[in-house]
């Protein structure tokens, strides 16, 4: 079996060459952060339903301090409403029973209290329009879901974009990505690219700052924040059942 993401953290300092001190140091304090996390979390309660890469990916939820995420076609896990959720849990086939996807409909709500709680992340989802006119779970889940983000969207700590269709080709295209930036730790950013069969942490500086690159491209390709929540409210009004 391969390293969990706490150890490979700490393989960074020696496989990528780290020879400053503080950096050093800061990587190796994260990289013992996200193990005692992962004895501490509560998430190991829905073990059952968490693959190792999504346990991961809490792991480092709970102590970085801002994501940015690119999305296609559905609306970020951490903005979702639970209606929303489980529709996609649903149609992802990847869990059988109706306890299972009730338990990662929690999971998901859960999650949602690095965004509410006393000390939110920063958070910037930049939107493809795709997102806003997909039918989720219908029209209702939609409409409620869609006021849901706008509302979010109003947020001091939430940044909402949206990427018209009318904008044409764009470098996103390719698909939906996660990066997670870290407290004090400014020479690391960790990438999580999202796909059918699985998702994958990026690491390596120069992939990293790949991305760093498509984020901003996005952000500066679509709608400001103000113009955005207008379209958003305005769509959700489209699905108004």
């Amino acid at each position: 079996m391969g390293l969990r993401l706490g150890d490979e953290l700490a393989a960074l300092i020696h496989a990528y060459g780290v020879t400053d001190p503080e950096a050093r140091d800061r990587l190796a304090s994260l990289a013992r952060s996200a193990n005692r996390r992962r004895r501490e979390g509560w998430w190991h309660q829905f073990g059952d339903v968490l693959g190792d890469t999504y346990r991961d990916y809490i792991e480092m939820e709970t102590i970085c301090d801002s994501i940015k995420t690119f999305q296609v076609q559905l609306v970020p896990g951490l903005l979702q409403t639970p209606a929303y959720g489980r529709a996609v849990t649903v149609a992802s086939r990847a869990w059988q029973t109706a306890e299972e996807v009730d338990q990662f409909v929690q999971v998901r709500m859960a999650r949602q209290e690095r965004l509410t709680g006393d000390d939110p992340m920063e958070f910037w989802a930049v939107l493809a329009e795709g997102v806003l006119r997909q039918q989720v779970g219908g029209p209702a889940v939609m409409h409620d879901q869609l006021q849901h983000l706008a509302d979010l969207a109003e947020r001091p700590n939430i940044t909402v974009q949206v990427l018209p269709f009318s904008r044409g080709a764009h470098a996103g295209m390719f698909g939906p990505y996660l990066m997670l930036s870290f407290p004090r730790v400014s020479a690391l950013d960790l990438v999580l690219t999202e796909t059918p069969t699985g998702n994958i942490w990026i690491e390596r500086e120069s992939d990293v700052a790949r991305y760093r690159g498509l984020f901003d491209d996005a952000r500066t390709s679509a709608l400001p924040p103000t113009e955005s929540l207008s379209m958003i409210r305005h769509v959700a009004k489209e699905h108004r059942p």
